[in-house]
C-alpha cells in the first residue's frame, strides 16, 4: 500500500493545494516519508457534493450490504499487515503490541456493528394500530423507526490511530447508521489514516458502496470549520481537547441549520478509595493504580487524574506503596512534542500548587520526548480553594487529594465538572459512607466503577463512553459500544402508509424478524 499524501474524496485521489506537511516520528525528530496535501476550498466543496449523492444511494442499501461492507473493511485493515502497523508505530511512537490490540479493537468493532445491524432492532420500530371506530375520533396507524441523518464529519483522535481515527468508533457507527462519513485525519499520524482510508476505499468498491460513501482529508483548523459548517454536513464525531472540541461545537451550532456535535474532551476521572478498602489493601491498591496512571504513557482518556482518600496511617501506607511502585517506572515517549510540551506545563504547575509526593527515578532520554510519571498530593482544602488543581494534565501524572473524613471526598466530588469515570474502591466497613459518594459519581460519570481503575474501555453493548459536560457535549450518549449508533439516526413516523410504501421493519408482517414494539407490547410476530 502506498501513501500519496492525497486526499481521498470519495474514490478519486486529490492533491490540487499547494500546502503541505509531513508526519514526525515522536521518538526521534525526524520527518517521515510522504508529503500531505492541505483540502483546498474547492475539494472541501467536492467532498461534501459526493457525500450528499452518496448518501440517497447508501441509505437504500439493504442492511445485509451494509453489514457486509462494514466486515469488508475489517478485512482490508487486516490485509494492510504490517506495513499499516509499522507506519502507525513510527507516527505514534507507540509500541507494536499496544497498535496490534488497537488494530484488533478497531476491527472487531466494525463486526460488532455488522452484527448489530443483522439483528435489526436497534432500529426502534414501533407500530401503532388503527382504531377507525374510536370516539370521539379514530385513531390512525402510526408506525416509526430511526432513519440516518446523512453525511458524518468525524474528526480522528491523536491517541488511538486505529480505534479513534479514519475507521475508529465514530466512522464505524456512522456507517452502520446509513451516514456517509468524511474524516478529518489527524495531523499525527496522517499516514496510517491514509492507508486506513485506501482500505476503507477498498472495501467501498469491493461491495459496490456508491462513490462518497467515505472520503479523507487532510485540513487546517480554518477549512475544518468550513467543512463543520457547510449545510451538507449533518452531525460531527470529535474526540480530543476541550479547546478544539469546543470550537467545532461553537461552530455547528451558530449554523442556519444548527446541528449535533457528539465531541469527547475533558475528564480527570477521580478514584475514591475509602477508608475500609485502604486498610484491607493498601499496598494491592496502589500497584494498580500506578499501573493504570502509566498505561499508554498517560494518554488515555479515562486516565485517573485524581485520587480522593481519608488522611489517616493506611493512606500513609498507601502512598508508600504508591511511590515504590511509581519510581521503577521507566518515562516513555509521548505521542508528540507538542503533548510531552503540555504534559510538563501541567507539571509544573502542580509543583507550584501541591506537594510532590513521588516521581519516577529514571532518567529519561535527553532530547527526547519521553514523559516521568509523577504523583502530588494535596489537602482537600487548599484544593477547594484552587480550580486549576481538578484540571487534566494529560500524562502520566496525578493528584491524591488528602481529605479529612468522607464528607470532605462528597464536597470535593461535588465540586467536579462531568467526567467519563468515576471509581470507587469500598468493603464491608465502608458501607455507611458509600451510598452518598455512589449518587456523586452517577450525577458525574458517565460510567462508574466498584473496585478497578477506568483505563481501558470494553467495546461491547452495554458500554458507556460518555458523560456530562465536558466529559462529552451530550451527556445521554456513548462513542464506545453499540448504543454509538443512535447519535447519527433520528425518529421518523410515518402515519396511515399503505403497507408497500413502508420500511422493511415497520410491514406487518416483519421481514426482518426483529423485536417492535406493537400495541403497546414487545413482539416479533406478525401484526
Amino acid at each position: 500500500m502506498t501513501i500519496t499524501g492525497n486526499n481521498l474524496i470519495g474514490n478519486t485521489l486529490s492533491a490540487t493545494g499547494s500546502e503541505i506537511f509531513a508526519a514526525v516520528n515522536p521518538s526521534t525528530g525526524a520527518l517521515l516519508p510522504g508529503q500531505f496535501h492541505l483540502v483546498t476550498v474547492a475539494e472541501a466543496t467536492a467532498v461534501t457534493a459526493k457525500a450528499t449523492a452518496a448518501f440517497k444511494l447508501y441509505n437504500k442499501k439493504s442492511i445485509e450490504d451494509r453489514a457486509v461492507f462494514l466486515e469488508t473493511i475489517a478485512e482490508e485493515i487486516l490485509a494492510a499487515g504490517d506495513e499499516l502497523l509499522d507506519r502507525a508505530m513510527a507516527e505514534s511512537g507507540l509500541p507494536a503490541a499496544r497498535l496490534t490490540g488497537e488494530r484488533g479493537r478497531t476491527m472487531m468493532q466494525l463486526k460488532m456493528f455488522a452484527q448489530l445491524l443483522r439483528e435489526g432492532s436497534w432500529v426502534d420500530a414501533r407500530i401503532d394500530t388503527a382504531i377507525p371506530d374510536r370516539q370521539p375520533l379514530p385513531k390512525p396507524d402510526l408506525r416509526s423507526m430511526l432513519t440516518p441523518l446523512g453525511p458524518v464529519m468525524v474528526f480522528g483522535a491523536s491517541n488511538f490511530p486505529f480505534a479513534y481515527s479514519a475507521a475508529g468508533g465514530d466512522t464505524a457507527s456512522a456507517l452502520a447508521a446509513g451516514c456517509p462519513v468524511i474524516v478529518k485525519a489527524h495531523p499525527l499520524h496522517p499516514g496510517t489514516d491514509e492507508m486506513v482510508g485506501q482500505a476503507i476505499i477498498s472495501a467501498a468498491k469491493k461491495t459496490n458502496m456508491p462513490d462518497g460513501v467515505f472520503s479523507l482529508v487532510f485540513s487546517n483548523e480554518t477549512t475544518a470549520i468550513q467543512l463543520v459548517k457547510d449545510p451538507a454536513i449533518k452531525a460531527i464525531g470529535f474526540t480530543g481537547s476541550r479547546k478544539g472540541g469546543m470550537a467545532i461545537f461553537d461552530a455547528a451550532v451558530n449554523r442556519a441549520e444548527p446541528i449535533p456535535v457528539y465531541a469527547e474532551m475533558s475528564a480527570v476521572n477521580p478514584v475514591i478509595l475509602l477508608p475500609g478498602a485502604v486498610a484491607a489493601n493498601a499496598a494491592g491498591i496502589a500497584q494498580g493504580f500506578a499501573a493504570s496512571v502509566c498505561m499508554g504513557v498517560g494518554q488515555f482518556c479515562t486516565n485517573p487524574g485524581l485520587v480522593f482518600m481519608v488522611d489517616d496511617d493506611n493512606t500513609k501506607i498507601f502512598l508508600r506503596s504508591l511511590s515504590e511502585n511509581i519510581e521503577k517506572i521507566t518515562p516513555a515517549t509521548m505521542l508528540s512534542k507538542g503533548i510531552y510540551t503540555a504534559c510538563n506545563n501541567g507539571v509544573e504547575q502542580l509543583k507550584a500548587a501541591a506537594t510532590l509526593a513521588t516521581e519516577s527515578k529514571a532518567i529519561p532520554d535527553t532530547g527526547k520526548t519521553e514523559a516521568v510519571p509523577h504523583i502530588f498530593s494535596v489537602a482537600q482544602k487548599d484544593f477547594m480553594a484552587n480550580k486549576s488543581l481538578s484540571q487534566e494534565v494529560f500524562g502520566p501524572v496525578s493528584l491524591v487529594v488528602l481529605c479529612k473524613n468522607t464528607d470532605e471526598i462528597c464536597e470535593a466530588l461535588q465540586g467536579l465538572e462531568g467526567q467519563l469515570t468515576a471509581t470507587v474502591h469500598a468493603n464491608a466497613d465502608d458501607e455507611a459512607y458509600l451510598s452518598p459518594v455512589i449518587d456523586l459519581m452517577k450525577e458525574k460519570a458517565g460510567r462508574v466503577l466498584f473496585g478497578g481503575f477506568p483505563t481501558g474501555v470494553e467495546v461491547c453493548d452495554a458500554m458507556v463512553h460518555g458523560g456530562p459536560f465536558p466529559a462529552t457535549t451530550d451527556s445521554r450518549t456513548t462513542s464506545v459500544g453499540t448504543a454509538a449508533i443512535l447519535r447519527f439516526v433520528r425518529p421518523v413516523a410515518y402515519q396511515n402508509f399503505p403497507q408497500p410504501l413502508l420500511p422493511e421493519a415497520l410491514k406487518d408482517n416483519n421481514p426482518l424478524k426483529i423485536l417492535r414494539i406493537v400495541n403497546g407490547s414487545y413482539s416479533r410476530e406478525t401484526v
